[in-house]
């Protein structure tokens, strides 16, 4: 057994997809990409999974991702209803569509992460 093979006692780490929590995490992506559709509903369904099982988290990178969803929600939420309320003087319209990219953005980039085994 040469160096390079050599993991010591308690070092050897899991992959990131042997831990339960990797496919609730793959879950909420897919319930956030879901939302634009759905008008926002799927993404309120992730983010209650997110609060209810982020404190089992005990692999940082994951506990990463959990933070990053509920962030991405609350966010999304906070500009939605700003944009909303100014389409009125019409800048809404621009908030809308920048708020769109935004969190299209934010769920690809979190999932493509996860995918490579990283924190957002």
């Amino acid at each position: 057994m040469t160096d390079a093979e050599f993991i010591p006692a308690g070092q050897q780490e899991r992959r990131l997809d042997e831990d339960p929590l990797w496919k609730v995490v793959v879950a909420v992506y897919l319930l956030q990409a879901l939302a634009i559709p759905t008008t926002g509903l799927m993404a309120v369904a992730g983010v209650i999974i997110n609060y209810v099982k982020q404190d089992e988290a005990r692999n940082p990178t994951l506990a990463a991702h959990f933070r990053w969803q509920i962030r991405t929600f609350w966010l999304a939420l906070l500009w939605g209803v700003v944009g909303t309320v100014t389409i009125v003087i019409f800048i809404g319209w621009f908030i809308l569509l920048g708020l769109a990219i935004w969190y299209i953005y934010r769920v690809v980039r979190g999932a493509l992460a996860l995918n490579d085994g990283r924190a957002p």
